[in-house]
């Protein structure tokens, strides 16, 4: 950000975190985003677990619920507030029904304009090759 370079901030959650650590992390995005002014959007991203070898190795949970997921949204818009203008729901993470219900949590941008996406679909997301009009 020193260099005039803006960029996205992001979590991973519902894997091995708590609720504190989910808060800290957003207080430190917020603290960084005052600190330089350098941050576009914060894109909160529900673990997914199917095929992830930390979850296969039984040291992670089977992600986060639907409720988790729209809290974590929701909350990251309360702290975030105009610090960070804009907060993005990945439709490839969450699928067309969560993206919906995230948007109308707080969240100001849909993520996910993708061309074979192999990273979420590899760890067993349903979603990511393409949307249908």
């Amino acid at each position: 950000h020193t260099q005039g370079l803006r960029t996205t901030s992001t979590i991973m959650f519902g894997h091995i975190e708590g609720p504190l650590a989910v808060a800290r992390h957003l207080m430190r995005i917020r603290g960084l985003q005052r600190r330089t002014g350098g941050l576009t959007e914060f894109v909160p991203l529900p673990f997914v677990h199917a095929e992830s070898p930390i979850f296969l190795k039984g040291r992670a949970r089977a992600g986060p619920t639907v409720r988790e997921c729209l809290l974590v949204h929701a909350v990251a818009r309360l702290v975030l507030d105009k610090d960070v203008p804009n907060i993005q729901v990945s439709w490839v993470k969450m699928g067309p029904d969560g993206a919906v219900a995230a948007l109308r949590a707080g969240c100001n941008d849909l993520g996910g304009t993708l061309m074979n996406e192999s990273i979420s679909r590899a760890a067993g997301a349903a979603n990511g090759q393409e949307m249908g009009p």
